[in-house]
């Protein structure tokens, strides 16, 4: 399968008039073909079954480069899965590559679900991931906390994952005094998705740093706690 077939059966799935309704709604300027989020993940579990891992690889690679919205989704709907072998190397790499070029949360998030996977099946991604905590770009940044939420959700967690959560803890910090929405809201995130397994971390990080937060992301981050 070519990017082309992918993007003409993408295309024969858009809605009349959704395109620009999802055009004003991401307000990002690319190519939006119209196409429902359901409809875009049944072709993408169709063509993980269909082809191989090298194939999927070529097609996710060249889906992303057209900058089409939809197609980008589908790109990395194609690598989102818990095992990749043999090429899980192959496939965290163009994952990465493609963190530098996040311009918009629903591509972000998609390709960073991906990216989440790829982390879990070998943390030492982690040193890697922390070098993007201090980029200039605000997706690449926001991109580590996003790629790092796993760590909020085990119920008996590990001496190393209880490491993991303490480490992105700090790389929250590190960012309470940025003052971009995208950032206050992913760190936010972060903490309310924790504070349903550990609210203890979530209570001390919130004593420590939240009155540097702004008002909503710490309200936010606070939501869940009693």
């Amino acid at each position: 399968m070519t990017p082309d077939d992918a993007l003409a059966a993408l295309r024969d799935r858009a809605q009349p008039g959704k395109a620009a309704e999802m055009a004003a709604y991401h307000k990002v300027p690319r190519v939006y073909l119209g196409t429902a989020n359901p409809d875009i993940d049944a072709l993408a579990k169709a063509w993980r079954a269909e082809l191989s891992l090298d194939d999927r690889l070529a097609l996710a690679s060249g889906l992303w480069d057209t900058d089409i919205h939809e197609a980008r989704i589908a790109a990395a709907k194609l690598l989102t899965q818990a095992r990749i072998r043999p090429a899980d190397e192959a496939a965290w790499r163009l994952i990465a590559s493609w963190v530098p070029m996040f311009d918009a949360w629903a591509v972000a998030d998609h390709a960073s679900i991906a990216g989440q996977k790829r982390l879990v099946a070998d943390p030492a991604r982690l040193d890697e991931v922390e070098g993007w905590t201090r980029s200039d770009h605000l997706w690449t940044r926001r991109a580590a906390l996003v790629m790092t939420l796993p760590w909020t959700k085990q119920n008996n967690p590990k001496p190393t994952e209880l490491e993991t959560r303490d480490r992105v803890l700090g790389w929250a910090a590190g960012y309470v005094d940025d003052p971009e929405w995208f950032i206050q809201k992913a760190v936010a995130w972060w903490l309310r998705d924790l504070s349903k397994h550990d609210p203890e971390r979530v209570r001390a990080f919130l004593d420590a740093h939240g009155d540097r937060m702004k008002p909503f992301a710490r309200k936010e981050a606070a939501r869940l706690l009693v």
